[in-house]
């Protein structure tokens, strides 16, 4: 199949798209806006619009976004739901607005074609993985993502970045963007291999991948630290996964 696919990375701070042939070729430049807040369904939804109309047409749209998400439907997005963007106040209205918003359904009838919603995790890592064994990958940015592939099936999404870790602080917590800031790049590394360190003997890889777009971040000496099994990707992998990601095995 040649379908063009128009790949879309929604991030809790910027939202970035691309129209793709079926090789995983752009057919044009990225095209990127601020996440804006407060951020209604209605309104990421439009947002997608003006950038697809900015974009050559395309056959089909590939949507990776962050938190829960179970057959396009929205179960929880941690940061959507905030007054000003991630680790401000959640605000309840939006809470209810998100919960069991029927994302595919939304961007297929204004885009006026089909759509995949994806978790951005998964999206990332339908661009990196082989396909043979178990492969895991963990996205750094903003926050914490996370997505299982057994054999190139992708697994039931787990919500690590809602998890606890140490002093209160969650996944997100820990090693998202507002820590690499206050930390610095050097001590936020170490926290990364802590991480990894802690989530091998829970899910056993055969290949970890270690993407995003602060997995440039890493430094140097941190880098040479972690084993053979973990893998740097680039955060391309993200858009690239829109293309890849129609051809996911889900259980």
């Amino acid at each position: 199949m040649n379908a063009s696919t128009l790949a879309v990375d929604c991030g809790g701070g910027g939202i970035k798209a691309s129209v793709l042939d079926a090789g995983g070729t752009m057919h044009a430049q990225p095209v990127r806006t601020s996440t804006h807040y407060p951020l209604p369904p209605s309104k990421l939804v439009s947002t997608i619009a003006s950038l697809a109309r900015q974009l050559p047409p395309a056959d089909r749209a590939t949507v990776g976004m962050p938190g829960m998400i179970r057959h396009g439907v929205v179960i929880h997005t941690p940061h959507y739901i905030t007054r000003s963007g991630p680790r401000t106040r959640v605000l309840p209205e939006l809470e209810l607005h998100w919960s069991g918003f029927d994302m595919k359904g939304s961007l297929a009838e204004a885009l006026g074609i089909p759509a995949l919603v994806l978790n951005d995790a998964e999206v990332h890592g339908a661009g990196a993985i082989t396909g043979a064994g178990l492969e895991m990958i963990v996205t750094l940015g903003t926050g914490l993502g996370n997505a299982v592939f057994d054999g190139g099936v992708l697994a039931p999404h787990v919500e690590l970045s809602q998890g606890p870790v140490k002093w209160g602080l969650t996944y997100d917590d820990y090693i998202g963007e507002h820590e690499r800031l206050r930390l610095g790049d050097a001590m936020w590394s170490r926290r990364v291999r802590t991480i990894v360190d802690v989530l091998r003997p829970m899910y056993r890889w055969d290949r970890l991948y270690l993407g995003g777009g602060n997995s440039r971040r890493l430094t140097p000496q941190s880098l040479s630290r972690l084993a053979d099994d973990v893998v740097i990707v680039p955060n391309s992998a993200g858009i690239v996964g829109g293309v890849r990601a129609w051809g996911l095995r889900v259980p």
